[in-house]
């Protein structure tokens, strides 16, 4: 089986712990490497990928951040797609009164109000640093400088999540991505992009969908596993991750990408 385009998913699928990879995986991905381009796919900010790129050895590639809002070449932007500002400031409305917080990434800006548990893990797990401040003063900033929102990352608990979640739904589903990464987490991209617009937009010498092969586990993956030529997804994966996957392999946890790559790629 050979493929000239490898897309993975990290959190939950590349990654064999939080935040790293397995020297396992680092070894295969180096055997295929010269032969196959490997494109990082994340909801991540960009230095939360690019410390993995430098372990893998592909650095020269692009990566897809932020769902697909934000793909980068290099020092070059190649596509940039925001959150209208106006939309940041309803969403921070209606969270402020069920107490949920916000974060909030514009390319690797990141900014939260106070330091909270699930801050620190996303510190460990993800190895960057936010700026603290609060969030109407990251939006009058923002105002000015006239950016906006790559991610709306919402936390609060699984009681206030279940409250917003419709809410947002019923309001900005037709301008917005919303999806749960867990019970307490609400992540919101623009509606306009996904992993697979993102993939398109790096096929070219002839490249189409057929060549790609793709890895995942969560719902923000599954069109990119339904359109590439071969969509993977681990044993750790949502069921209905798995339910339209062409194959399924070991857990990330037992380094299932590098155990694909090794059985089935050269």
């Amino acid at each position: 089986m050979h493929y000239k385009i490898l897309c993975s998913d990290l959190d939950g699928t590349l990654l064999s712990t939080k935040s790293d990879v397995s020297d396992f995986t680092i070894a295969e991905i180096s055997r295929i490497r010269n032969t196959t381009k490997i494109i990082l796919v994340s909801a991540r900010m960009p230095r939360s990928m690019t410390y993995l790129q430098r372990r893998l050895g592909i650095e020269h590639e692009p990566i897809i951040c932020y769902n697909g809002a934000l793909i980068l070449n290099g020092a070059s932007i190649v596509v940039s797609t925001v959150i209208d500002l106006k939309h940041v400031a309803q969403i921070h409305a209606m969270a402020d009164k069920l107490g949920i917080k916000l974060g909030l990434y514009y390319k690797d800006e990141w900014y939260v109000e106070e330091d909270t548990e699930r801050v620190q893990k996303e510190i460990r797990y993800t190895k960057a640093v936010p700026s603290f401040r609060a969030t109407s003063q990251t939006l009058t900033e923002w105002k000015d400088r006239k950016v906006s929102a790559h991610k709306i990352m919402l936390m609060g608990t699984k009681e206030t999540a279940d409250m917003l979640y419709p809410e947002l739904m019923e309001k900005f589903s037709e301008s917005l991505h919303l999806y749960r990464s867990n019970d307490t987490l609400i992540e919101v991209a623009p509606k306009s992009v996904s992993k697979l617009s993102a993939i398109k937009c790096l096929l070219n010498d002839g490249n189409t969908l057929n060549d790609v092969i793709s890895f995942g586990d969560n719902y923000n993956d599954i069109e990119m596993l339904q359109y590439s030529g071969y969509g993977v997804a681990v044993d750790n994966a949502r069921e209905e991750v798995k339910a339209i996957a062409q194959k399924i392999t070991l857990k990330n946890t037992a380094h299932g990408v590098a155990h694909f790559i090794k059985e089935h790629l050269h």
